[in-house]
């Protein structure tokens, strides 16, 4: 295992100054130490982080993306469209969720951990796998990547270490927040009988945790689409019943787009909801930049026919209240306090995502 000081002073010596990407457990350790000295700017998603990085090497200084092979989906496009045929000098450093063993890691990881390496290999990126030793590898990458174009450097887990003690980035919240397993809960009791859309992370797990349901589909992994899909489950279903989309800060800010699709299509049964914390919790707790983001300020401007922001248990009864009894679309903000209990459980530990799938199928074409 390489020290995060040793690997950070390493990037330092081969003149890569700053640091952008999306947050991925095998990745904590630099992102928290890059943070703490102010070289590390948080993307929306994976492809703006690759955007970003190429437009600072074109304008004079060398950027390193962090990103989870999860999202390595979202980077083809500005991979392929921007910076290969402009021979634009990007450096990544990719997490490999789901390898070597795809089955032993998550469901929503392992067509990726299968695919990554051939995927790079098809669109002709070079790549390293880091295996203990760093200069072997960094200084390669780094010399591709000068020459123009893409290296990517590949971190199984538990290459490099974690941050420092007090490292941890997470921004300070104020007292008397409500958590968000006591929203989650507060949602499902007002609103019974909805089909609800969980996000990824700890969201769908505190869901699961609550009260396993064939009304609700925990969508592990995807990131930052629990809002489009939760939008094609109520258009289908029309004026039938009420569907929750139960959101992060992060995941929203990922694909921030859909919330303007949600308000072109005006459904009037959808409630959405977004938990507020400020960090990738189930990540090691990097944060967003929901801090500069409001949330409810974006909502109403994109369509929402309501958009509240709660800081109490009783500001989001009131509203969760409001948007079961008129017509939607409804957007209600949670802030939420951050590290609020222990990790949940994980929906897809017990039931398979096929199935997952199947009964919330069966659910929504039932008589609400």
């Amino acid at each position: 295992m390489i020290p995060v000081g040793e690997f950070v002073d390493a990037l330092d010596a081969h003149g890569i100054g700053h640091h952008t990407g999306v947050p991925c457990s095998y990745l904590a350790g630099p992102i928290a130490h890059l943070s703490r000295r102010g070289r590390y700017l948080p993307a929306a998603n994976e492809g703006a982080a690759v955007a970003l990085a190429a437009g600072a090497w074109a304008g004079g200084t060398p950027t390193a993306v962090f990103a989870q092979n999860s999202g390595l989906g979202n980077m083809i496009n500005p991979l392929t469209s921007l910076v290969l045929p402009y021979r634009l000098p990007l450096l990544v450093f990719l997490s490999l969720r789901g390898w070597p063993d795809p089955d032993a890691d998550e469901p929503q990881h392992r067509v990726m951990g299968r695919a990554t390496h051939r995927l790079l290999d098809t669109l002709g990126v070079p790549h390293w796998t880091l295996a203990g030793d760093l200069a072997a590898v960094l200084a390669p990458a780094v010399e591709a990547a000068s020459r123009g174009g893409p290296a990517f450097v590949l971190v199984p887990k538990g290459a490099i270490g974690r941050a420092e003690p007090g490292t941890a980035p997470g921004p300070p919240r104020p007292a008397g927040l409500p958590t968000r397993a006591e929203g989650i809960a507060m949602v499902v009791d007002r609103l019974p009988g909805a089909l609800v859309v969980a996000t990824t992370g700890y969201t769908s797990r505190e869901l699961f945790g609550l009260a396993d349901c064939e009304r609700f589909f925990y969508m592990q992994g995807s990131m930052g689409h629990a809002g489009a899909f939760g939008l094609g489950v109520v258009l289908a279903q029309g004026d039938r019943r009420h569907v929750v989309v139960l959101d992060g800060d992060g995941a929203a800010l990922m694909h921030l787009g859909s919330m303007s699709a949600v308000g072109a299509a005006a459904p009037t049964r959808l409630v959405h909801v977004i938990f507020d914390n400020g960090v990738y919790e189930s990540t090691g707790g990097q944060p967003t930049s929901s801090a500069t983001t409001s949330f409810r300020q974006v909502g109403a401007a994109v369509g929402y026919r309501t958009a509240v922001e709660c800081a109490s248990r009783d500001e989001v009864g009131r509203a969760l209240d409001a948007a079961a009894g008129s017509p939607g679309p409804h957007l209600v903000v949670i802030r939420v306090a951050a590290g609020a209990g222990g990790v949940p459980p994980r929906a897809t530990s017990a039931v398979p995502a096929p199935q997952i799938h199947a009964r919330f199928a069966a659910a929504a074409a039932a008589a609400p």
